[in-house]
């Protein structure tokens, strides 16, 4: 996968992303005792060649039991901000819920690894009713309907826990809007959700919405625009008995996932060209990611991913502001004239930007300063500089 996403007309497509397989992230189980003492860690196992070379999606290496107490890993402190704007529609279709402290939210009805945090884009068509229906029953649909799963560590078990959960969440959600009577059947919502748990960023995605990572300044697709043209998903639809019309599903949609749309799914039961099933990706964060970016398609049909990832990178070096970094990324999506409701978040996994910094460049940013202190006149060189000075003095005074 190439950091930035190739801009086709109005709906754009990630380029390469077609080899791109979900990566499979193994967390290794939490030592017994954790003290604050830093230690160098042995080196990272990749978990599968391709993703890694295009992710750098990578699971922690076994720890020897030498080095348990002396453990120091990496901690993500979370900070958000997002912006909205209806963009050049008559209607603002687009919904979106923030949620930096998740277990703060819940009290003491939850039980999460720390910190944890929870994100969603709900990108409505054919009105809003979808969109904001899933907006105000997100954490019932997400987190209470399903038992959601507690622990104090994100261990595989509750990692394994949490993908079942969110992939229960969407189709119920999407069995929700049928049941509903006050919701049209033809209005429907694409969903981006992000979960944060510890040092685990999960994102589950049925649709066009998009999330990009900032690893050391290269924008990295955590998902996959779901769009009838993509080769993986035009094969799907095909084999429902759907057809693609100038990209668009039965000449309709132009998203192959999505909840609600049941005018396209009745009847109930049957295979369906559109779906609601989500699509995973999930990755470890370390030091090296810097920051989060969830947008609806109006961003990405305009932009590149690393396009998106370089202004939030420059605004965060001038002001240090997500919320005002997601105002920008709109700003800068309406200067290019996109057509579509906007709405971004940006989410910061340190308290203050910083740039990774590597160790070459940490020794050429210490070699001025170690020669500025090896540099010194000897005595013979400074007696010889006061005489100089003595007599241009005096023939100053001399007029000479």
């Amino acid at each position: 996968m190439v950091a930035g996403a190739e801009v086709i007309h109005h709906r754009c497509v990630s380029k390469g992303i077609d080899d791109l397989s979900v990566a499979a992230v193994t967390l290794p189980p939490p030592p017994p005792t954790i003290y604050r003492q830093p230690a160098m860690l042995p080196e990272a196992v990749t978990v599968d060649a391709t993703v890694a070379s295009e992710l750098g999606l990578r699971t922690l290496g076994a720890i020897p039991n030498d080095l348990e107490p002396v453990l120091f890993q990496f901690v993500p402190s979370i900070r958000s901000g997002s912006f909205a704007d209806i963009g050049p529609r008559r209607d603002m279709e687009d919904e979106h819920i923030k949620i930096d402290d998740l277990s703060g939210h819940f009290g003491s009805m939850f039980n999460f690894p720390s910190p944890s945090a929870f994100y969603g884009i709900f990108d409505g068509h054919g009105g809003p009713d979808a969109a904001t229906y899933i907006k105000r029953h997100a954490i019932k649909l997400f987190f209470e309907d399903v038992e959601f799963p507690q622990a104090a560590e994100a261990d595989n078990v509750f990692v394994d826990s949490v993908e079942k959960c969110v992939r229960k969440a969407f189709l119920l959600a999407d069995l929700a809007l049928a049941d509903d009577y006050t919701i049209s059947a033809s209005s429907g919502t694409t969903a981006l959700a992000v979960l944060i748990f510890g040092r685990l960023l999960l994102v589950a995605n049925a649709g066009d919405c998009r999330a990009v990572l900032c690893r050391k300044g290269e924008a990295v697709d955590m998902s996959q625009d779901h769009r009838p043209i993509h080769a993986s998903e035009r094969q799907r639809v095909e084999e429902c008995g759907g057809y693609i019309d100038d990209g668009y599903l039965n000449g309709m949609l132009s998203v192959s996932r999505a909840l609600g749309d049941w005018d396209i799914k009745l009847p109930r039961g049957s295979p369906s060209p559109l779906i609601a099933d989500p699509e995973f990706r999930k990755v470890v964060l370390k030091e090296d990611d810097e920051f989060l970016i969830i947008g609806c398609d109006g961003i990405w049909d305009v932009m590149s991913s690393q396009h998106a990832v370089n202004i939030v990178r420059r605004e965060l070096r001038r002001h240090d502001d997500p919320e005002r970094c997601a105002r920008e990324l709109v700003m800068e999506a309406l200067s290019l004239n996109t057509f579509d409701n906007l709405t971004v978040i940006v989410v910061c996994f340190f308290t203050e930007h910083r740039e990774p910094t590597s160790l070459p460049e940490q020794q050429l940013l210490q070699q001025p300063v170690r020669r500025l202190r090896g540099c010194g006149l000897s005595t013979e060189a400074l007696c010889n500089l006061r005489s100089w000075l003595e007599r241009d003095r005096l023939n100053k005074n001399n007029g000479r």
